[in-house]
């Protein structure tokens, strides 16, 4: 139907510049008709997708804008996207806390070309019925805690190329027919509970890029058709029960082949796995299917972080050979008649066409023929420039600033990270590399291939600024960040189909200064390191607002993002971060730092922040590193009575310089008066403390 619904269309454009005002009426005859064929498909995917809100998100408060009677190709479907011809082609809901199962009826969307539900919390089996959708280029379904088998009718994809299906529940073996997808490049089944032999058919999978089957409890050998396979650059198996002579071909594959806690694994010249015995060296038979008897061997299970990689978003102008559904409606007799209605109508009108059109070429000159026929070549080439552009689903225009290589691209190629390299980095996102996380992100300790220890921060694309040209500069502006007592982003990673972007920066080793502040655990910093902290912190903020031509304004300075490097230097972190983040997720990380004491009042009156609004936190962070307290609304107050010993830190005893400790005192209460024109600029603040340096000296 897809397929009559485009060649009709074409059909009416070539013909509409040849008509009279016959002719027109005939095209908007025609073109009624067409809309309300279109419709009817358009009902029955929001019926599909109606369906799949009341299963999802049975609340409605996650998928409110999926209404009855709506249009899902108008944009107005949270993540949902169409192509030319009216049809759902893209289901884009990864990160949006939905539950439930995965209703069946999502494999009517014949046209459906990605299909994107990771990090979510759907239940539930993997329904079969998804095989229907055999124009889907790319199945998300990671990260969520789905159980039993995988379909084996899956294997009927013909058009699948990524099928991620990692980090969940699902058990049993891996269906021999997966190896049926001969378009397949990824296939992800990674921490999961399944077990069975590895499928021999897996290696006819001629342009599989990718392969992770680690963290389950699969065993018996590695087989050899895998070694074969041209494309593949990645092959992970760590964490199985795998045994058996390891095939010398993927030696080849270098790093890209892991294959750790596999401890009956065997092979020659593989690091880490003993030489085989000549009673093991013989050729074994490989499994052909997976009907092997589930054997669970005692695999220790790491949990790994929802991160995984996703390739680019489905490609929506791919066709769709048939999109057709038979109706299954009570009214099927009264649709079969209205179709024969108009019918009956378009044959009517055909014929007055065609009597028009013998009338017209008997008084016509051989010149008016001539011309005539130009017509038509002209409505061709009109009929191809009027053809409406699909509807697509473009992450870019949210947040992916790459996407139209706009002219400031080049400057940021040498910054960009791949997926891949984010992936190794952080051991596929483990939970043991994880540093912390709130609504909008979460940061993994890595290390790169050069050995470089780094800090990763993912950001949901959902939580990025909109407009890409924003998120363009805002990238550069963080990027030309180069201080001593600034944290180092060392570059971006942004994937599309993934909806999520990465920031890669320095790693500061000894953690935050919050944590150092009246400490429990005896980690207290001594006099000595909180003036030296006291100085970087300082040093940071003035090239902020003075070292970049343009301000920077940080307005979340805190004791939390003040970091440590391994000679307890000071590093201020996600500065300019809020550059890139959407207004509201600002809004919600300012309402959350209220607490810290450290937002400047005037921002709260005023709503506006300022160079002064920065003082003001640092001022408070004095206050902290001489009081050792956390929380500061009570320490102001109480610095103000100038009784040094009734504020200092208990944990320092005598070891510290009271002309010093009252001197930046002084300096922190200035920082911190209730009016922004009575706070002093930081470089004053910095002449102050040189200041106090000369006297102690």
């Amino acid at each position: 139907m897809c397929n009559a619904f485009k060649n009709q269309q074409n059909l009416i454009v070539g013909v509409g510049f040849r008509m009279g005002m016959e002719r027109v009426i005939v095209w908007v005859f025609l073109t009624m008709v067409l809309l309300i064929l279109g419709g009817r498909a358009t009902r029955v995917e929001v019926g599909v997708l109606m369906e799949m809100k009341n299963t999802l998100d049975p609340s409605g408060e996650i998928l409110y804008s999926w209404v009855e009677g709506g249009n899902p190709c108008s944009g107005s479907f949270e993540g949902v996207a169409c192509n030319e011809r009216g049809k759902v082609t893209n289901i884009s809901l990864q990160g949006y806390g939905l539950s439930g199962s995965i209703p069946s009826a999502v494999g009517r969307l014949k046209c459906l070309s990605g299909l994107y539900l990771h990090y979510n919390s759907l239940q539930g089996e993997i329904p079969k019925e998804l095989s229907n959708l055999t124009e889907l280029v790319d199945l998300y379904l990671n990260v969520n805690v789905l159980a039993g088998s995988i379909p084996k009718e899956l294997g009927s994809m013909s058009n699948l190329q990524v099928l991620q299906l990692c980090c969940n529940g699902l058990t049993g073996p891996i269906p021999k027919e997966l190896g049926f997808l001969k378009k397949l490049s990824v296939l992800a089944l990674q921490d999961n509970d399944l077990s069975g032999a590895i499928p021999a058919s897996l290696g006819g999978l001629s342009m599989l890029t990718r392969l992770d089957l680690s963290f389950n409890s699969l065993f018996g050998p590695i087989p050899r058709t895998l070694s074969n396979l041209p494309h593949l650059t990645v092959l992970d198996v760590r964490n199985n029960s795998l045994s058996g002579n390891t095939p010398k071909g993927l030696k080849e594959m270098r790093d890209g082949f892991q294959y750790g806690n596999n401890s009956k694994l065997c092979g020659e010249g593989f690091v880490g796995l003993r030489q085989c015995k000549s009673s093991m060296s013989f050729i074994r038979p490989e499994p052909l299917g997976s009907e092997a008897p589930n054997i669970t061997g005692n695999v220790p299970k790491v949990s790994i972080s929802p991160l995984q990689k996703i390739p680019q978003t489905a490609d929506l102008s791919k066709g769709c050979k048939d999109c057709s559904e038979p109706s299954k409606t009570p009214g099927m007799a009264i649709v079969l008649s209205v179709i024969a209605l108009i019918s009956g109508g378009i044959m009517v009108s055909v014929f007055m066409f065609s009597w028009f059109r013998r009338r017209k070429q008997k008084i016509s000159s051989a010149y008016e023929t001539a011309e005539s026929r130009l017509s038509i070549d002209n409505s061709k080439d009109v009929s191809k420039k009027c053809i409406t552009p699909l509807i697509s689903l473009d992450y870019s225009k949210d947040w992916d600033p790459f996407a139209h290589g706009g002219t400031g691209s080049q400057n940021l190629q040498s910054f960009r990270y791949n997926l891949e390299e984010i992936e190794s980095a952080t051991q596929y996102f483990s939970e043991k590399n994880l540093l912390g996380r709130n609504n909008y992100s979460a940061a993994y300790k890595g290390v790169l291939r050069d050995g470089s220890v780094v800090a990763i921060k993912t950001i949901n694309k959902m939580s990025c600024k909109t407009e890409e040209l924003e998120f363009h500069d805002g990238l550069k502006s963080l990027l030309k960040l180069r201080h001593a007592n600034v944290v180092r982003l060392r570059g971006f990673c942004c994937s599309k189909g993934r909806g999520e972007c990465f920031l890669v920066y320095d790693f500061a080793p000894s953690g935050n200064l919050l944590h150092f502040l009246h400490a429990k655990d005896g980690k207290y910093l001594d006099w000595s390191a909180r003036v030296r902290i006291a100085h970087g912190i300082a040093k940071g903020i003035e090239y902020l607002h003075e070292g970049m031509g343009k301000a920077v304004v940080h307005q979340n300075i805190s004791a939390k993002k003040i970091l440590l490097d391994q000679h307890m230097n000071p590093l201020l972190s996600d500065c300019g971060l809020h550059k890139l983040l959407a207004d509201d997720i600002v809004y919600s990380i300012l309402k959350a730092s209220v607490g810290t004491g450290c937002l400047a009042p005037d921002y709260t009156t005023v709503g506006r922040f300022t160079e002064k609004s920065d003082v003001y936190a640092f001022g408070i962070i004095l206050l902290q590193l001489i009081t050792g307290e956390k929380i500061s609304s009570t320490i102001r107050p109480l610095v103000e009575t100038g009784k040094l010993e009734e504020f200092i830190d208990i944990n320092l005893g005598q070891n510290y310089s009271k002309v010093e400790a009252s001197n930046l005192a002084k300096v922190a209460l200035d920082c911190t008066t209730e009016s922004p024109n009575q706070r002093p600029a930081i470089n004053v603040v910095m002449q102050q403390l040189g200041k106090l340096d000369e006297e102690q000296t």
